[in-house]
């Protein structure tokens, strides 16, 4: 269904190209800029020689950090953008994705946005006008249909949008980062929709930072870095190579995540593991002291009030493993400066070795200001936790517990 050959997308460096009205105006530019040009700096390749296809009913993830070149592939493929060189044949009816809230306009109520966005997806008015009920029930917003979208919540805009996206009904879907959407609740609904979609027999394009959902609706991904393919092959294999590279730096920059929710009064820019001497490390020893750095930014630079921050650790398919909490240990924030870091130091790390994904989570004020899956992966090594130089069995589970044992008679309790 997807035939995609050595396709390549070279931007170029340093704003948009201008035009020069006199040819004194121009030969300056071109002079100016011709030492640039010979040091080759000018442009940049945000996709290089990348081929692959896609079966019919193929569900194919792709996957990679910041930067890659995922969603410059998918628009490519959506036909947003043209490629500099290679091509890519699409082979069906495709529909695409990208953004949650394509085309609504804020003066319109949310009845007419639902047409409008349908029409500029890809639906005629007919198809639009046939889903509609369906639509309305899935977004569960039928008493704003007819309030202008401007004055809707975030989580009511992006419900509406998703609503519209999800009744599209292609050959070929193509999906780009729309499953961090809404509550937990609807971004279930909005999953289920995903594996309904995938299961039909569609031919479908997704990319996530959710490994959890890519592992559960792909069965083949492409992993990119610095715009080529790094690997291909079996989604699990992929997923496994991904968090490696990902633990090649202690450092993780989050400043570009666009697959997160919250109000953005407080922004997660980065995390950095340190190991027990405090030192950035890309990984930690189980039993040692260890500490997570996270650096923040709130939106306007001031101080905020009343600040909560989370990190969730999940286990290799997602379930939870532990939950590190500023509130449960009493760490309510009454302010904190408008830029700065939360460190979260743990004693003796109570993990067994392996790769724990972590969610990062902050409220202000009573309301949601970030939250980000599958931000970071923490990677644990073995380390002699109990003082014995052994470990439980890699079946008993990821928590390691300090205990002591002991015997006593039935006399001696008497």
């Amino acid at each position: 269904m997807i035939a995609v050959e050595h396709l390549g997308k070279r931007y170029r460096l340093g704003g948009r190209e201008q035009y020069y009205r006199t040819l004194r105006e121009g030969l300056v530019r071109a002079l100016s800029m011709r030492g640039r040009r010979e040091r080759g700096d000018e442009h940049i390749w945000a996709l290089k020689d990348v081929s692959f296809e896609v079966a019919e009913g193929e569900v194919l993830g792709i996957i990679g950090r910041n930067g890659a070149g995922k969603s410059t592939l998918l628009k490519i493929l959506s036909r947003v953008t043209r490629p500099t060189e290679g091509r890519a044949r699409l082979y069906g009816r495709s529909g695409s994705l990208l953004e949650v809230g394509t085309g609504f306009h804020p003066e319109l109520t949310g009845r007419e946005n639902i047409f409008l966005s349908g029409n500029i997806l890809g639906m005629t008015r007919a198809e639009v006008r046939a889903k509609f009920d369906e639509i309305v029930a899935f977004s569960e917003l039928e008493q704003f249909l007819d309030t202008p979208v401007k004055h809707y919540s975030s989580g009511m805009y992006v419900r509406l949008g998703f609503a519209v996206a999800a009744h599209l009904d292609p050959e070929i879907l193509i999906v780009d980062e729309v499953l961090a959407v809404g509550d937990a609740g609807f971004q279930r609904k909005c999953l289920g929709k995903m594996e309904d979609a995938a299961q039909s027999g569609r031919t479908v394009l997704f990319v996530s930072h959710n490994m959890t959902a890519v592992q559960g609706l792909c069965s083949r991904a492409l992993l990119l870095e610095a715009g080529r393919i790094h690997a291909s092959g079996p989604v699990d294999e992929i997923v496994t190579a991904y968090e490696a590279l990902m633990e090649t730096r202690a450092s993780q920059d989050l400043s570009a995540r666009t697959d997160r929710r919250g109000d953005g009064r407080l922004r997660f820019v980065s995390f950095c593991q340190c190991n027990a001497a405090g030192q950035p490390s890309p990984h930690v020893c189980c039993g040692e002291d260890c500490s997570l750095e996270l650096s923040y930014a709130s939106a306007d630079g001031r101080p905020l009030r009343d600040v909560h921050v989370a990190v969730a650790v999940r286990g290799r398919f997602g379930q939870p493993v532990t939950h590190l909490s500023t509130t449960v240990k009493g760490f309510e924030f009454e302010e904190v400066p408008g830029r700065g870091r939360i460190v979260c130091r743990l004693k003796r790390l109570p993990l067994r070795p392996g790769r724990y994904p972590l969610v990062f989570f902050s409220r202000v004020g009573g309301r949601i200001a970030d939250w980000v899956v599958h931000a970071a992966v923490l990677h644990v090594e073995a380390g002699d936790f109990f003082g014995m130089g052994r470990l439980p069995p890699d079946t008993q589970g990821p928590l390691l517990l300090d205990h002591a044992w002991e015997v006593q008679g039935d006399a001696e309790r008497a």
